[in-house]
């Protein structure tokens, strides 16, 4: 006679039907990344809609790494899938408190201190009568919206934190 046929494995929360994590939109940290997609967006649209050389090449870059990295954390956690992400999935909540503070905020600070040295060195085209063409507020706002991206990675690693100091593996 043969051996009973063991039992199916349970389904994996990962593999099942594709919706919300709705834990995840009730968080602290939903809004904080739309926050940062945001301004992440902002701040590389207004570098790529500009002239820009030298140091503002390194600027763009790191905004739009931060934007996809942050684009891909956000629609893994929206999706509830981390679990599929190899070797960073069990630890999710440290991989996005790496993310934020390591990636996000270093990558925008980076970024908002190049286009604020960018924007001090035009400050003489912001005076009244100065008819050629000038890139300062350009420079200014990118670098605005890049360091109130990096204050929002800061807000978001220093919450995973918290959560991870709590005894929470998760982040919600």
């Amino acid at each position: 006679m043969l051996p009973a046929a063991p039992p199916p494995p349970p389904a994996n929360a990962a593999r099942g039907p594709l919706g919300l994590h709705r834990p995840f939109l009730r968080s602290p940290l939903a809004p904080l990344r739309l926050g940062q997609l945001l301004l992440g967006a902002a701040c590389w649209a207004t570098v790529a809609a500009h002239k820009y050389e030298g140091a503002a090449h390194f600027a763009l870059f790191a905004a739009v790494l931060g934007w996809l990295l942050t684009l891909a954390l956000a629609g893994l956690s929206l999706l509830g899938r981390w679990a599929l992400v190899p070797l960073l999935g069990a630890r999710w909540l440290l991989a996005n408190a790496a993310h934020d503070l390591l990636l996000g905020a270093g990558l925008y600070a980076a970024a908002a201190g190049v286009m604020g040295h960018k924007a001090q060195r035009h400050s003489y085209c912001n005076l009244r009568g100065y008819s050629q063409p000038c890139l300062y507020r350009a420079y200014l706002a990118a670098a605005a919206c890049a360091a109130l991206a990096a204050a929002l990675h800061l807000l978001a690693g220093l919450y995973c934190l918290a959560r991870r100091a709590r005894g929470h593996r998760d982040i919600v």
